[in-house]
């Protein structure tokens, strides 16, 4: 059981950690470029270091002739060979772990390679970071004084041929260093757990009787998570159960359409909340001040980072600048070269920086995660914004959605099909589908352009999802668990339409 005094030699260590940040706070660039060179040097040898001459590449502007971008499918085979039990391919150290993403914008899998120092000088850097920060922020925090929730995705990890696969929080779970399950709950045993519904009650079962202070995970499951424990306990908030919780980690999904939700679960006033930034492929962005929208991106996790302006973006044969070279508010798709043996990869996120000094970022969407098929370049942000605005004005709040295009026939207009799924409902749907409408054209001009007299796209048709409608379809596609998400914008009408088959018959 930690104590006071075990929080204050934790925070006062974790603490010490800010100043190794000031060095790429003042020289942003010159780490990066330093980075970049160590990352060559370290893997000339292996296979990808001869096939694109890493030795002999001197500049950034020799690397960016030598070593194309690519995405996941042009690396894919490399990958295989790797998981077969290869090693040297694309990083010299050895790779057993590869963590399995959700397949969010794309059904089929996809297997990232996680080396040893990805998970020491990147994923557990940055948790002792986000921590970091927090204490430094927060000095009278007593994190360690209680336990710390966590709530991870499917984490079942899988042997094949030496080689092991599984979410990334399952990977991160197993290699986890004692102290940080010391402090964390649930057990071991029970966050490995694979079913999640078996898994969830296991969670309940261990942590209402728990200190716990902070909670880490993504939103939409940490909510099931939160109302399930309310339902359990009969109580009418979580500070019920919890009073001396004080901070919500979360990433994954854009926080705001969850936002009002959790402060009325969660009614502390002076309750934090602090978003981080991570992927299968890296750890990239941390919060780094109470109360903002903005992430520090973070320069020294053996990450070199390139972006693409996205209105000059064509996947695998855009030019990309560095960090030196981006401005504010523009829309960027990121490109990674990492510790773990990825070169130049197309991650598919877009961000945009609010500041250059530092650098902050905001997470926009992803490349492939819009709707554009009449010109209107709907990103996932402009989705949300809207919907915040609607439900402000409707006194409405939203569990999920989804968004697809309906397809021009004839002379008749396209447009967009929503499905969404309504933790309190709007009075007038119409009222609400207009003010969403009137959101759109206010923060994207393009998709007001192609509604001027509903020549393009008409009004938004929205449906109305029965209560539990995604879970029940995350279930049915085997997709339950913290790190799936719900794809909410595509230019296919698959997703739409077998949710609204299943809306039907549940």
């Amino acid at each position: 059981m930690p104590y006071p005094i075990v929080n204050s030699i934790i925070s006062w260590f974790l603490k010490k950690r800010k100043h190794q940040m000031e060095l790429f706070l003042k020289y942003p660039i010159d780490v990066q470029k330093e980075l970049l060179f160590k990352l060559l040097q370290k893997a000339k040898h292996t296979e990808i270091g001869n096939t694109f001459g890493f030795a002999d590449i001197k500049t950034y502007k020799e690397f960016t002739e030598k070593v194309p971008i690519q995405q996941y499918e042009s690396i894919e085979p490399l990958i295989q060979r790797a998981r077969k039990g290869e090693q040297n391919i694309f990083w010299p150290t050895p790779i057993k772990w590869f963590a399995k993403s959700s397949g969010t914008t794309n059904a089929k899998s996809k297997f990232i390679p996680v080396s040893d120092e990805a998970l020491e000088d990147c994923h557990f850097k940055a948790g002792k970071d986000m921590l970091c920060l927090y204490y430094n922020n927060n000095p009278s925090a007593q994190l360690f004084a209680g336990k710390g929730l966590r709530l991870g995705g499917s984490s079942a990890v899988y042997e094949d041929n030496n080689s092991y696969f599984g979410d990334l929080s399952a990977i991160i779970i197993e290699n986890m260093p004692f102290w940080a399950d010391f402090s964390s709950a649930p057990k071991q045993e029970v966050a490995l757990m694979e079913e999640w519904e078996s898994k969830i009650k296991a969670i309940i079962d261990e942590t209402i009787h728990e200190d716990i202070t902070s909670l880490v995970g993504v939103p939409s499951w940490m909510l099931v998570l939160l109302n399930r424990v309310l339902e359990r306990t009969g109580k009418d908030n979580i500070l019920e159960v919890w009073p001396n919780l004080e901070v919500y980690f979360h990433g994954g999904v854009n926080f705001n359409p969850y936002r009002e939700q959790f402060k009325k679960i969660i009614p502390k006033k002076g309750f934090k909340y602090y978003e981080t930034y991570n992927a299968s492929e890296g750890f990239f962005g941390i919060q780094d001040v109470n109360n903002s929208l903005d992430l520090l991106l973070m320069l020294d996790y053996g990450i070199y980072y390139e972006f693409i302006p996205m209105d000059q973006f064509d996947g695998e044969n855009s030019e990309a600048i560095p960090l030196s070279e981006v401005q504010l508010n523009v829309n960027y798709a990121i490109v990674i070269t990492t510790n773990g043996g990825l070169w130049r990869y197309l991650i598919g996120d877009t961000v945009k920086f609010t500041s250059l000094n530092p650098y902050r970022i905001r997470i926009t969407g992803r490349t492939k995660h819009f709707i554009n098929v009449f010109g209107e370049e709907l990103i996932i942000e402009n989705a949300e914004n809207a919907l915040k605005q609607a439900c402000l004005k409707t006194n409405s709040e939203i569990s999920e959605f989804t968004v697809a295009p309906v397809f021009m026939n004839g002379s008749k207009s396209g447009g967009h099909e929503w499905i969404i799924e309504f933790r309190k409902h709007p009075e007038c749907i119409n009222y609400f589908t207009e003010i969403l409408d009137n959101s759109l054209k206010s923060i994207n001009s393009d998709y007001e352009a192609k509604r001027y007299n509903n020549l393009t796209l008409a009004m938004p048709k929205i449906n109305i999802a029965k209560e539990g409608l995604f879970y029940k379809w995350l279930k049915k596609n085997g997709k339950l668990g913290g790190q799936h998400k719900v794809p909410r914008l595509s230019n296919s009408r698959t997703n739409l339409e077998d949710l609204m088959k299943l809306n039907k018959i549940s």
